[in-house]
């Protein structure tokens, strides 16, 4: 557990000149969850956190919706041929009430392609499981002066970026723009698993008055996950999918797409911003 990082031998070459160094790299190792016993997905991510993201997945999945719903989540032992446990399996046991899902090989195949697969099913499978709707949350204001500074913020806590360059990070924000959780993985959506399911453990759900930052871009996979978590705003630093587009504008999701600096595109939910509109159609 906790080998986020791991160091490797490079050979560097500047300005001609030849060295060798250890670099600090990031760590990907495959992460399988198990529902009571049986494989349901299996998943490339950071070690670290991997109860938080199992439980995530399970609330982007419709599965569980509060901290009750889980009844405990363990490593599995003996994953290795000598009995020892890698710490790449975990296995979720549910509360007696919770039903399982019907885990076969094409719900396999659904969940861990985080679909695309089939853009209607798709839209029509989170329309239906969504267990708040975005659309009768509580009304967030948001102005896009403090939209513009959540990247900075966002940046300057990821310290396990700092050391090796390579991970994706998804924070969650206050409507006043408190950074309340971050988390970093090579796999952006299993950042936010990790965000969901923290706060799935911690009983804080449905999220319906924060902002997911994201510092890639905004897939369908993403938006689902924050609609499935009750956030009613989601923002990327690079450009959002077409499905990402039409989920959001199905459930009412704000996605905001590019923030960089002080320009961002706004692809739905523009109802959410503070829009102050002055000459020449230019906000203010």
């Amino acid at each position: 557990m906790g080998r986020v990082t791991e160091r490797r031998r490079v050979l560097r070459i500047r300005d001609g000149a030849l060295s060798t160094r250890p670099d600090t790299l990031v760590a990907e190792e495959p992460l399988e969850i198990r529902l009571g016993g049986k494989p349901l997905a299996i998943t490339m991510r950071t070690p670290g956190d991997d109860f938080a993201l199992a439980a995530g997945f399970l609330v982007s999945e419709g599965v569980v919706h509060r901290a009750e719903d889980v009844a405990h989540i363990v490593y599995c032992d003996g994953a290795t041929e000598d009995g020892s446990n890698t710490y790449n399996i975990v296995d979720v046991r549910l509360a007696p009430e919770v039903p399982l899902p019907d885990i076969t090989l094409e719900r396999n195949v659904y969940t861990t392609s985080s679909c695309g697969l089939c853009g209607k099913a798709s839209l029509d499978a989170v329309r239906t499981t969504a267990r708040w709707p975005i659309a009768d949350t509580p009304p967030v204001r948001v102005a896009p002066e403090l939209l513009a500074v959540l990247p900075d913020r966002l940046r300057a806590a990821q310290r396990v970026f700092d050391r090796t360059g390579g991970l994706h990070a998804a924070g969650l924000f206050s409507p006043e723009g408190d950074l309340l959780d971050l988390r970093e993985d090579v796999g952006r959506h299993n950042a936010v698993d990790k965000l969901i399911g923290r706060a799935l453990r911690s009983g804080e759900l449905p999220l319906s008055g924060r902002i997911l930052l994201v510092s890639g871009r905004a897939s369908f996979e993403l938006a689902q996950k924050a609609v499935m978590a009750g956030i009613p705003v989601l923002a990327a630093v690079s450009a959002p999918s077409s499905l990402a587009v039409d989920l959001a504008a199905e459930t009412g999701l704000t996605l905001v797409g590019f923030l960089r600096g002080g320009s961002m595109n706004v692809y739905a939910g523009e109802q959410r911003l503070d829009l102050r509109v002055g000459r020449g159609g230019t906000a203010r």
